[in-house]
């Protein structure tokens, strides 16, 4: 407390008891129930997440605009700022759970909303750390409520709901997310999601009073629920330590903004020294599965392979890797799934993860090792058309630097998708014992006899003869494809045609065109 010759003692003392007040979030008994939940504050998160001291606030003395609630709502339920994360600059919104379940109001959605703008209009990755009830009651109820939940102005809301990719965002959801937090997810390039947390539209509780229908948390929104079904999380995290390492991994693979490339870091030791023992990995029978994760860390630097949905469209790898230190995008065959045939979610994923690459200057690398589209009636139903030619659509509009490497086998429309020729592709390149065709060999085979009777010598014969066809050097020889690679040389290959692709300068930042498209199927 301020002594009482200091000047003007009575503002001081307010600030310090306001500040005090602030601090004390929903007071003791909402911090102990949101401890003995297994969760931290708002403010232990954003403290936990960046590096120390760095903390920036916006905010502070915000409370709701309705004086009944002024008083018990302080920084009106939303902890907004800047600070840093491994040393660069982001912004960061957290909501506070202790505070009338950090439910959104006008001006906590105003601080939100500000934060957003700012960070997008300065080039700062954007960190939303989600535990929220949605929309606050009774202050939207009615039309002047509804109508002034808007922002307050007449273009101000589709700012909110809305955005173009200048610089990263991530949303963490770290309790039950009904609302906001669901929205700002499904706006992110990134959402990691914590065992036991749930997101949604709405909640059960609202759910069983409107429709009538039970359901738990974890059946409607848990992890289980997004990272295979709808795809709508890229990682799950045991606990919200865990979560804090995931955001700062995957913004150590992203430039802060569109206008920069990604950070250089130094190769860690024994990178690459697997290479000449490559093809221990790949099968010498053309119809095995293997696991292509174990190709992948061979080539890139050592412990840098990063998955982006792991869970999700399993028959296709997308991951962030850094190859000679510097970040790539990763798309890659998975023949442990399906045999490697991309289905509907594989190719949802995909073009989503194509997006998030070229609007943030991270070069392609696509690895095939697929018989095509996974098709069928279920497909079909699915829309399995209209998605290939969505992913073709977004690919013939990536401007970053692409490379594809055909390992093993490439077939039928999956080929183009995949980055092959005539698809701008700065570097195509196959290994030796690659096959490149319309169809399986053997599959063609069938269609050309279909119902007819021929001898199994014959049958063998025709297969025997596509399967050759199906060697990379006739492309090679035609002049479709760079070059026929030893695979040991794949990692050096990378490094020199990276080099090449991206000159060494800005030269090789993109034109970002897939900024705005949409991601979240």
């Amino acid at each position: 407390m301020a002594s009482k010759d200091q000047p003007f003692k009575a503002q001081m003392d307010r600030l310090e008891r306001d500040a005090a007040r602030v601090y004390r979030m929903g007071g003791d008994e909402k911090i102990a129930r949101q401890h003995g939940a297994g969760r931290y504050t708002a403010r232990e998160r954003i403290e936990k997440l960046l590096d120390p001291d760095s903390f920036f606030e916006l905010g502070r003395f915000a409370h709701s605009d309705l004086p009944e609630a002024a008083q018990k709502t302080p920084a009106d339920s939303k902890i907004s700022g800047f600070g840093n994360i491994l040393g660069r600059r982001v912004a960061v919104s957290a909501n506070d759970f202790t505070v009338l379940a950090a439910t959104t109001a006008r001006v906590s959605g105003r601080k939100e909303a500000e934060l957003k703008s700012y960070a997008h209009a300065k080039g700062y990755p954007l960190v939303y750390l989600g535990e929220a009830g949605g929309a606050r009651m009774p202050d939207i109820m009615g039309s002047k409520g509804l109508a002034s939940f808007g922002g307050g102005g007449f273009a101000t809301y589709t700012s909110v709901m809305s955005r173009t990719r200048r610089s990263p965002m991530v949303t963490a959801i770290l309790g039950e997310c009904y609302g906001m937090p669901t929205w700002m997810a499904c706006l992110s390039d990134f959402v990691v999601q914590v065992r036991g947390t749930a997101m949604g539209v709405s909640g059960p509780r609202v759910l069983k009073m409107a429709l009538g229908e039970t359901v738990s948390d974890e059946e409607l929104g848990g992890v289980s629920v997004h990272s295979g079904i709808t795809g709508c999380i890229d990682a799950v995290a045991e606990n919200e330590d865990h979560c804090f390492d995931h955001i700062r991994r995957f913004l150590s693979y992203l430039p802060s903004n569109s206008d920069a490339l990604p950070p250089v870091y130094a190769v860690p030791e024994g990178s690459g020294s697997d290479m000449p023992r490559i093809l221990d990995l790949l099968p010498e029978q053309r119809n095995r599965t293997y696991d292509m994760t174990r190709i992948l860390s061979c080539i890139v630097d050592r412990d840098s392979l990063y998955e982006i949905k792991p869970g999700f469209g399993r028959s296709v790898i997308t991951a962030l890797a850094r190859i000679n230190g510097k970040s790539v995008g990763i798309v890659a065959s998975q023949p442990l799934y399906l045999a490697g045939a991309m289905d509907c979610d594989g190719i949802d994923k995909v073009t989503g993860f194509l997006c998030l690459c070229d609007s943030f200057n991270v070069p392609l690398i696509f690895c095939h090792d697929t018989p095509g589209f996974l098709v069928g009636k279920d497909a079909e139903h699915n829309r399995v058309g209209a998605r290939v030619m969505n992913f073709m659509n977004a690919l013939g509009q990536v401007t970053v630097p692409k490379i594809a490497v055909i390992m093993r086998k490439s077939f039928g429309m999956a080929f183009w998708n995949m980055g092959g020729s005539g698809c701008a592709t700065d570097f195509i390149v196959a290994w030796p014992m690659a096959e490149m065709s319309f169809v399986d060999p053997v599959v063609a085979a069938n269609v050309v006899y279909g119902g007819k009777t021929v001898s199994s010598q014959e049958r063998e014969r025709l297969t025997r003869r596509f399967v050759d066809d199906a060697s990379p050097f006739g492309a090679a020889g035609a002049y479709h494809i760079h070059d026929v690679i030893d695979p040991a040389t794949t990692r050096d290959y990378i490094i020199t045609a990276l080099d090449i692709a991206q000159n060494g300068s800005h030269l090789s930042l993109g034109s970002h065109n897939l900024a705005n498209w949409p991601t979240k199927f």
